[in-house]
């Protein structure tokens, strides 16, 4: 099957949350699932998805408030202009000095890129942007 690891690693999951009751995110966060072991399919099936998609969703949160609190203490220490604005999902925003630039976009991709270390090497892939506005930086 094409898709074999996924499916594994699905069944696991949702094994996994069967046993415990909850899913995890790398960095520990739970989300209790009282409905896994619910006798009603259709809400049975809700939490399963839930289960899957918890520990993805979550550890995502998890990389990009890290991320965050690592560059703000970076842009802090450094006595910087430049600040952090808006979060957007896995984006982050920032108001740069045109001066700053080219001397903060290198280490913002980095501290991104390092803010978590994933299981068996995945790299997290970051890309920057800049202009004046939001449309331009992409």
């Amino acid at each position: 099957e094409e898709f074999g690891a996924v499916k594994k690693y699905m069944d696991e999951t949702i094994n996994r949350a069967r046993e415990l009751e909850y899913a995890e995110t790398l960095l520990g966060r739970r989300r209790y699932l009282r409905d896994i072991n619910s006798r009603n399919a259709t809400l049975r099936g809700y939490t399963e998805r839930n289960a899957i998609n918890a520990p993805i969703q979550g550890t995502a949160a998890d990389i990009i408030k890290k991320a965050m609190i690592n560059i703000h203490a970076w842009l802090r220490d450094e006595k910087l202009a430049t600040r952090m604005i808006l979060q957007v999902h896995d984006e982050l925003v920032f108001d740069a000095v045109q001066e700053e630039v080219a001397y903060i976009t290198p280490k913002i991709k980095e501290l991104m890129a390092t803010a978590l270390l994933l299981p068996h090497g995945v790299p997290l892939e970051v890309e920057v942007g800049s202009g004046r506005n939001w449309l331009q930086a992409h």
